[in-house]
């Protein structure tokens, strides 16, 4: 049991979806060496723009994100269809 209180943590790992039917686009990459975590998250937003985080986690500052939106936001022009009855 007091093995597992030492143990070093290490890995790293990187994902992606470009789903063009669905528009899911999203990836991330982290990795981590001790205690200290490094990494990002980005998105395509139902908006169109693209959220990308950047963060840091460790014992002594905690978790840190850095957050930025790029391109311009679109919104579908929405149209309701009265219907007007005459009697």
């Amino acid at each position: 049991m007091d093995d597992y209180l030492w143990a070093h943590p290490k890995y790293e790992f990187k994902y992606g979806v470009k789903d063009p039917h669905t528009h899911d686009i999203k990836e991330q990459a982290e990795k981590r060496d001790g205690d200290k975590v490094e990494g990002y998250y980005k998105l395509l937003e139902a908006d169109g723009t693209t959220r990308t985080v950047h963060y840091t986690a460790d014992k002594h500052t905690g978790f840190h994100a850095h957050v930025q939106r790029s391109g311009h936001a679109v919104h579908p022009l929405h149209i309701q269809d009265f219907k007007t009855f005459f009697p």
